[in-house]
């Protein structure tokens, strides 16, 4: 049985999503969980493997399991008990918020048609407000919204980011930034909202970091659109804090459609050895 996990996590004292040597990991955290209470070594797949820092409202991920194990006493075969399983073993920063049994064609990865990331940025003097300080970033000058937003529009579209992409060999910078602006919420907190079909490495805090120099007036709006003309990462470009930065939700096909996408996918990814989803 293939299920599907949606998940959220607080990325502050985990070193990013994917499994390291000796460090803590939100994937290892809850591979670990699922492989106790299942009895069977569990290996998760992910829509984007986010970095250290980076949180998640709305990660997607799956994983595949012999139905025999999923019938115990506490699972009872039905997936949607993991959920409270694993509340009871998981550690407050990271949470299954559901857990439901999905189509061999569903694949968390290959399956989305595109991430969306929020970020938080303060601009405010005193920096972030306490409560919400591990998930917001501060910047130290202050930032002109109309600025951000018309600096962000230059780089909406299908483009090549290598300026914004921290390099991995042979890996595509080819992306299709499908929305990119931001808004001040009622606190005075630019609050960025970022989509696209997949992201590379860096790529969303390099995005923000470009516009928020525009918006601290160092840098101009056609200085941010001719980074789109270069062909490796942009030593200008400032990489916002992790802390601000939130994966809030990834979108798939209906079942009918999941095979094809797969396809597609695969085969961008297989000729062009694409980023990670993140």
């Amino acid at each position: 049985m293939r299920i599907r996990l949606d998940v959220a996590y607080d990325g502050t004292d985990f070193a990013g999503w994917a499994r390291q040597p000796g460090r803590r990991t939100v994937c290892a955290v809850i591979e670990d969980a699922l492989t106790t209470v299942l009895r069977e070594p569990i290996r998760l797949t992910v829509a984007g493997r986010t970095d250290a820092g980076v949180h998640a409202s709305g990660q997607v991920t799956h994983f595949d399991v012999p139905d025999v194990a999923l019938a115990t006493r506490s699972i009872g075969g039905d997936p949607a008990n993991l959920v409270r399983r694993l509340a009871k073993m998981l550690p407050d920063d990271a949470r299954v918020r559901s857990a439901v049994a999905v189509t061999d064609d569903f694949d968390a990865r290959f399956s989305a048609l595109r991430r969306h990331y929020r970020y938080r940025l303060t601009d405010a003097q005193w920096g972030a407000e306490p409560m919400l300080a591990r998930i917001t970033a501060e910047w130290t000058r202050s930032l002109d919204l109309d600025a951000m937003n018309e600096a962000s529009s230059t780089l909406v579209g299908l483009n090549d980011f290598a300026a914004f992409c921290r390099r991995r060999e042979g890996a595509t910078t080819i992306r299709d930034l499908q929305r990119f602006s931001w808004t001040r919420d009622d606190d005075g907190v630019l609050i960025g909202a970022v989509t696209a079909d997949a992201f590379c490495w860096s790529m969303v805090r390099s995005l923000v970091g470009a516009v928020a120099s525009v918006g601290d007036s160092r840098r101009t709006v056609q200085w941010c659109a001719g980074l789109l003309d270069e062909r490796a990462r942009s030593a200008e470009v400032p990489v916002a804090a992790a802390r601000g930065l939130c994966l809030v939700g990834v979108d798939y096909p209906d079942d009918a459609q999941l095979a094809e996408r797969n396809a597609i996918t695969r085969d961008v990814r297989s000729t062009t050895s694409g980023c990670c989803g993140g």
